[in-house]
Formats: structure tokens, C-alpha cells, sequence
């Protein structure tokens, strides 16, 4: 197992899974529930303004954006499916146009052109015959906090069609589950968000105020970060006690030999030691323990003295 001043290699990959790991669900979770866009965020230049964009419902917001010509096109998941637009604000200034179109492309004649004489009272629900609908909206370089829009598209299926999700109250409109007890009103009468009942089960998947998704990530993710935290404690601790033990030894040696490699002499005793080996007859050979050098280095007994040097003697008979 690699190691990195004690810490495993593979306890940041953990914390990029974990992160994978909630991105994942949140983008889960609002692919869900009705979408929020801006329109000044849609309206940047780039080639996602160009892809149809599949919902079953959706929120457009426009606050005094300045200087757009942009256009979006959304687009129903079924081809049974077709476009009902509400607004639930508009005030566009005269200068400012939002154009709405009954297909996949701004061209030919256009389904409404809203200006600043055009409110939410008067314009009413709008519906497509496509399942497609797109907006062209133009500004010019000036306008007020006040100017803007909050258009709610909603993908919704006829009466005469099957209908497997959830029914409005208004004209019988089928549209996806997803979008009841989500706080807008997307059945244009207000039945999908006054169903007592499901809004009250929909509160109800909750733990500590948490849906039960966010919840087990956390779980998931303290167990996670306690496990590394553990794992990268305990190999410190082996490092510790192997190093401590590194050091015992090498003192224990160092004590022995000296740092120069020789037999260590106690203090008192002088630079030689006289060490007496007795052979098997009774004899016994006189060795000088003295200091060794990287050359001649000592052994256990000390250093040996050349065989000339030594005495042999036999005791009295």
C-alpha cells in the first residue's frame, strides 16, 4: 500500500468519489423536479444555446437582461406531448420582444409577440399543437430592475391519450409526477399542488428534515471520511512503533560495538582488556581486546592479536 507522509494514496480518490458521488444525485434530483433557467444564462454564446432541451416542465426567469437576440427551443419527451405556457409575470419594456413560436425553429409566423402592452391577465395560457415550442427574445441596451418575465412551460398529454402520471383537475391534462408538491402551480388551475394527499406523502420521505437521498449520502460519506481518518491514524502509529523500534536496536549495537565498529570498553578499564579462552586440554590463549578500525575491525572477543603474541602455558601439575 502506497504511502504519502503516512497518509494511503488512495484517501483523496475516496473524497473524488464521494464528490462524484453527490454531484451525481443533485443533478438526479433537479432532472426530477420542474428546472429553473435564466435567461441571461441560456442567451450566452455558445453551442448549447443551439440543442432542443427535453422537459417535462420548467421555469424561465428575465430580469433586465440588456443587448439579447437569442434564441431556445424546448422540447416534450414524447411525441404524444405537447407545450402549455403560463405566465405568472410580465412586464417587458416597449423597447423589448418575446416572441414565441408553435415549432423547432424561429421561422415563419410567429404564435404571439408580447411587448409592454401585453400582461399576464390578458394573455392567459397558451398552448402548442408541436410538441416543440421556442423563444426568440430580444432587448435593447436599457431597462429597470421591474422589466422581465416568469413564464412556467409545462409538457402536458391530452385527455384522449392514456395517462399513467398525474391528471389536472383543468381540461384533464396529463403531466409527470415529478412535477406535483413541487411548489408551482404547473396544471394552470392549482390541482397539482393542492392533492393533500400526495404532497403530504411527498413530505413525508424525509429524515431530520433531509430527503432520504441527501440523508444516506451523509451517512455514506461520514462512514467513509471516519474510515480514512482511521486507516490513516493506525499506519502512523505502525511507522511510530517500527522507527522506535529501529532505534532500540540500533542503540543496543552502538552500545556494544562503539560507533567505530569496536568492542565498547567500560570506563576504568583502560585501552586494553586481557580476555582468557580456554581450549579443551586445559590451556588457555591470551587475547588483547583493543580498539579496531575500518581495517582491521574487532569481532565479539575484541580485536585478536597475531598467533606470535600469544602464550600458551599449562597450569602446575
Amino acid at each position: 500500500m502506497g504511502l504519502t507522509r503516512g497518509v494511503p494514496k488512495w484517501g483523496p480518490d475516496i473524497f473524488v468519489t464521494i464528490l462524484v458521488l453527490v454531484c451525481s444525485l443533485q443533478n438526479g434530483a433537479q432532472a426530477e423536479k420542474s428546472k429553473s433557467y435564466s435567461m441571461q444564462t441560456l442567451c450566452k454564446t455558445h453551442f448549447l444555446q443551439q440543442l432542443y432541451r427535453k422537459i417535462d416542465g420548467a421555469v424561465l426567469f428575465s430580469q433586465n437582461e440588456r443587448n439579447l437576440d437569442c434564441v431556445i427551443t424546448f422540447q416534450t419527451h414524447s411525441i404524444l406531448q405537447r407545450f402549455m405556457l403560463r405566465f405568472d409575470g410580465l412586464q417587458l419594456d416597449c423597447n423589448d420582444h418575446l416572441f414565441i413560436y408553435d415549432g423547432a425553429h424561429a421561422v415563419g409566423t410567429y404564435k404571439s409577440r408580447l411587448s409592454c402592452k401585453d400582461t399576464k391577465q390578458n394573455l392567459g395560457v397558451l398552448f402548442t399543437r408541436t410538441n416543440y415550442v421556442t423563444l426568440k427574445y430580444v432587448t435593447d441596451n436599457w431597462g429597470t430592475d421591474a422589466n422581465g418575465f416568469k413564464l412556467v412551460i409545462t409538457a402536458i398529454k391530452d385527455p384522449k391519450h392514456t395517462c399513467t402520471e398525474f391528471r389536472c383537475n383543468h381540461r384533464e391534462f396529463c403531466i409527470a409526477t415529478d412535477l406535483v408538491c413541487d411548489g408551482i402551480n404547473h396544471c394552470a388551475d392549482g390541482s397539482d399542488e393542492s392533492s393533500n394527499n400526495l404532497c403530504q406523502n411527498n413530505d413525508t420521505g424525509t429524515i431530520l428534515g433531509l430527503e432520504v437521498t441527501w440523508f444516506v449520502v451523509a451517512i455514506v460519506s461520514t462512514f467513509l471520511v471516519l474510515l480514512v481518518l482511521i486507516v490513516a491514524v493506525s499506519v502512523c502509529v505502525c511507522r511510530r512503533g517500527s522507527w522506535n523500534h529501529h532505534n532500540r536496536h540500533g542503540n543496543s549495537v552502538t552500545q556494544m560495538y562503539g560507533s567505530n565498529g569496536h568492542m565498547a570498553i567500560k570506563p576504568g578499564d583502560g585501552a586494553t582488556k586481557a580476555t582468557t579462552l580456554t581450549d579443551g586440554a586445559g590451556g588457555g590463549v591470551f587475547l588483547n581486546s583493543t580498539s579496531g578500525n575500518w581495517r582491521h575491525p574487532v569481532g565479539p572477543f575484541g580485536f585478536l592479536t597475531p598467533p606470535a603474541r600469544g602464550r600458551l602455558y599449562c597450569p602446575a601439575g
